[in-house]
């Protein structure tokens, strides 16, 4: 099952280093991460997506983070309404008799080509993982040269209300 924790560190060296340390320690594979700045200088967050086996396992994670000198606040934000993004440059095979196919192809993702060469072109696109995996599956039969992807960031939404009390509205 994928995890999301974020994390609000000191902005130091080594923090990383020390940090997925303790993934390793706990044998996790570790999906992705983003680090960046937060509002507050000298601070960071960073955003890790990871595959947990039991939510002990993740109980125990977070309190071992927790005791890091240089974590500020450590969050297991699965559970939680959040927002996640990510983004990804896709270089496609694109000779100039299939652009128009293409732009076709990546109009309904809100993507757009932000470089063009003779036999090629970039295209970048922003979301939830999963509508970057679909476009790129689109573009498959294209022929994808390369791939740069950053990763899921995320936080969690500014009202949090429980499935319980969530109202459903009928118009009619």
């Amino acid at each position: 099952m994928k995890r999301i924790i974020t994390l609000t560190v000191l902005n130091r060296s080594g923090v990383l280093n020390r940090i997925t340390g303790l993934f390793t320690k706990r044998n996790y594979n570790i999906e992705s991460i983003s680090v960046g700045h937060t509002e507050t200088e000298g601070v960071s967050r960073i955003i890790f997506v990871v595959n947990a086996k039991e939510e002990r396992d993740v109980e125990q994670l977070t309190k071992q983070l927790n005791k890091q000198i240089d974590v500020l606040k450590v969050s297991d934000i699965t559970n939680q309404s959040i927002i996640q993004r990510e983004l990804a440059l896709i270089r496609v095979a694109s000779p100039p008799q299939t652009r128009m196919e293409i732009n076709g192809i990546i109009e309904p993702f809100r993507a757009s080509i932000v470089d063009v060469s003779k036999e090629s072109v970039v295209v970048q696109a922003t979301g939830e993982s999963s509508k970057i995996e679909a476009l790129i599956e689109l573009l498959k039969p294209y022929g994808i040269k390369e791939i740069a992807r950053t990763g899921t960031t995320a936080f969690a939404r500014g009202t949090q209300a429980s499935p319980s009390t969530i109202k459903t509205i009928s118009i009619i």
